[in-house]
């Protein structure tokens, strides 16, 4: 049994870091189109052939940055990213929560499991918190241009991400270790020793299971957006999430304080089962 336990806190982006899709943020402005008409636009394809919504918004990123002529190259995607706009406290959090799991004997990893862009993800101002960034991604050919899409990742495929993070997996492509059997005790972080973040119903089956297997989740909600403090009490009232929060991360939030709860009783639970396997 490890002596000092690991915490993933595992977060969705789009309306749990972020106040909005990261799409919103620079790159729709650039095709000359407002969010509304994108999102729009990638309905309508999905519904038109009954598509992935997830491939649908790929596919239209790609159409459209070619028509403004945009060339989609990683360094493009991450220079988007930089603008993207974070809940109150966000920058600060990983530094507060970190020293906490320090002085109370627990390592803290953080990971994305997203369907926004990795490419974006990793150009925003917080992508080196991260251990592993799970989320949709594009192949590039040899000049570095995007060509087709190579992740993506919808609100079932999250829950891959799941186990992988169990069982200490950090590879997109792998499909044969996260199926091998492997004892309880030897997974890298157990579901009780996770916190899963999500905003709505997207999230639901990662929060499902997070939470039916002994760990935490938390819906987080945008006071500022009609519909989503009564999306996220639902969601409690299923009892598909153990605790709402107000998306805020500040060092005063609720999301720090029920976090803070759940870290230490993460600790006491580790150490009573350590003390229990004394012989």
């Amino acid at each position: 049994m490890k002596k000092t336990p690991i915490v993933a806190l595992i977060y969705d982006f789009d309306g749990t870091l972020s106040p909005g899709n990261m799409q919103e943020f620079g790159f729709i402005q650039a095709i000359g189109k407002s969010p509304a008409e994108f999102w729009e636009m990638s309905d309508e394809i999905a519904i038109g052939q009954d598509a992935s919504n997830i491939l649908s918004y790929m596919k239209l990123m790609f159409d459209e940055a070619r028509k403004a002529g945009i060339s989609l190259q990683r360094e493009k995607f991450r220079s988007f990213g930089k603008s993207i706009e974070l809940f109150e406290g966000v920058r600060e959090w990983f530094g507060l929560i970190n020293g906490y799991g320090r002085r109370h004997g627990v390592i803290i990893e953080h990971y994305i499991n997203s369907s926004g862009l990795a490419e974006m993800i990793e150009g925003s101002p917080i992508a080196d918190e991260f251990k592993r960034i799970f989320a949709c991604s594009f192949l590039y050919d040899e000049d570095g241009n995007a060509v087709w899409p190579g992740v993506a990742v919808d609100y079932t495929a999250k829950t891959q991400f799941i186990f992988k993070i169990n069982k200490g997996i950090l590879s997109i492509r792998d499909n044969k270790l996260v199926n091998e059997s492997q004892l309880e005790e030897n997974k890298r972080i157990p579901f009780p020793h996770m916190i899963y973040f999500g905003d709505g119903e997207t999230d639901v089956p990662c929060m499902k299971i997070v939470k039916m297997f002994g760990g935490h989740s938390i819906a987080v909600y945008n006071p500022l957006t009609p519909g989503k403090h009564e999306t996220a009490k639902k969601l409690l009232k299923q009892k598909r999430v153990n605790f709402i929060t107000p998306a805020c991360y500040t060092k005063d939030s609720r999301t720090y304080k029920v976090v803070c709860s759940i870290i230490d009783k993460i600790k006491a639970d580790h150490e009573l089962l350590r003390l229990s396997n004394f012989k």
